[in-house]
């Protein structure tokens, strides 16, 4: 285990939502092509979003699994149990830092973090189910920007970070937000990984159709989260019938089996529509999407360059280098993610208090074998602290 009393910015937390974080600000007339309670047999309550009812989870979050319990499945899982097993035996009352931000800030007194970039628990989920109403999407995530800024704040005390989630659908409301957020003191943004899908049909998130808010990002100098989210690119129309939470059932499957299409496809995208080049300011942290996509992804960049070589005007993959830092899962290869991006250029987090993540956001210092003892403040808090401020043209 690795040894480093330094400080730690954790670059990958999360709050839970609370009941009314999708409906206190959506005008009623709205509400009903938007996010709604019901409450079905034996009082169970779930969300009703876009008018289907979402039974994928438990929207009231509590009871709610302890942090990482399913550390030991995704680390070989040696005694062979589903990841439903271990969920139901580490079920808990919901604790108050999840959900309430002086609570937390104790917490992270207690875990030794300096600072946190929060992230949505079902808000990275919606976007998906919402796409093809512009108008309800939109008017979800203003609400529920707005509530995350009134219950957690976006620069809490300094230490507590979260982030306004951006939809490009529409990009007068993207803008729109943007300017919110960055009038209370953003520091980052998140979206999800996936194609935009406008009122005129799907687009890159690199089109030009955007450029009006990533030259805005590019001025404020605004770090922009990818993070994982629910998107349709999960199982390409594969059978995703009888799966556990996280879609990791009792036999494998093509959802949880290469969930990286999604980041890879996504950052891609960024750099064959040319995005850094026309906005050199531009910081891209993907958070949550691990790292195995990445070698292979650098490879396709040296071998595009050689085909079209009169295309790029800067190198793809220095480029990316330049432009994108990567959060790797904590059992990714830590050190080789290094050695692709150079330590300047990696980020970790915890994924506290989810399940699939750690129990404690220190105990990633178990997970460094192979990393030079000279990168571990880069890695564990300077990079993510650097991202973390605005860098304004």
């Amino acid at each position: 285990m690795a040894t480093y009393q330094g400080p730690i910015f954790d670059a990958d937390n999360h709050f839970y939502e609370a009941h009314d974080a999708f409906t206190r600000h959506v005008p009623k007339r709205m509400r009903p092509r938007c996010v709604e309670w019901i409450e079905l047999e034996g009082g169970r309550r779930y969300q009703v979003v876009g008018g289907r009812i979402d039974r994928s989870g438990n929207p009231t979050f509590n009871p709610i699994s302890k942090p990482g319990v399913l550390r030991e499945y995704f680390s070989g899982n040696p005694r062979g149990l589903s990841s439903a097993e271990l969920i139901r035996s580490s079920l808990e009352p919901m604790p108050p830092e999840y959900m309430n931000r002086d609570a937390r800030i104790a917490r992270m007194d207690e875990q030794g973090l300096e600072g946190a970039w929060l992230f949505p628990t079902l808000g990275v989920l919606y976007e998906e189910p919402l796409k093809k109403d512009v108008d309800a999407l939109c008017t979800t995530f203003g609400a529920f920007n707005r509530w995350m800024e009134e219950d957690w704040g976006l620069s809490y005390q300094d230490r507590i970070f979260t982030s306004p989630y951006i939809t490009l659908a529409d990009v007068g409301w993207a803008c729109e937000q943007l300017e919110w957020a960055l009038e209370r003191d953003a520091r980052v943004l998140v979206m999800r990984p996936a194609a935009v899908f406008t009122r005129r049909g799907p687009r890159n998130p690199g089109n030009e159709e955007f450029d009006p808010f990533w030259a805005r990002v590019n001025e404020a100098g605004i770090t922009v989260v990818i993070h994982i989210g629910a998107t349709r690119h999960d199982s390409n129309g594969y059978d995703t019938r009888n799966l556990d939470p996280l879609g990791l059932g009792p036999k494998p499957s093509v959802t949880n089996f290469h969930r990286a299409r999604n980041i890879n496809d996504f950052l891609a995208s960024l750099v064959f529509d040319r995005l850094f080049e026309r906005f050199p300011n531009l910081r891209i942290a993907s958070v949550e999407n691990g790292a195995e996509f990445l070698a292979d992804l650098l490879r396709s960049f040296e071998r595009t360059k050689e085909r079209i070589r009169s295309y790029f005007k800067d190198d793809p993959a220095d480029s990316f280098r330049e432009h994108v830092w990567i959060n790797p899962f904590w059992e990714d290869d830590i050190a080789e993610v290094i050695q692709h991006m150079g330590a300047d250029r990696v980020i970790l987090g915890s994924d506290w208090p989810h399940m699939e993540g750690l129990e404690q956001p220190r105990d990633l210092l178990e997970e460094l074998d192979g990393v030079a003892e000279a990168d571990y403040e880069k890695i564990l808090y300077a990079n993510a602290k650097a991202l973390n401020e605005r860098r304004p043209l």
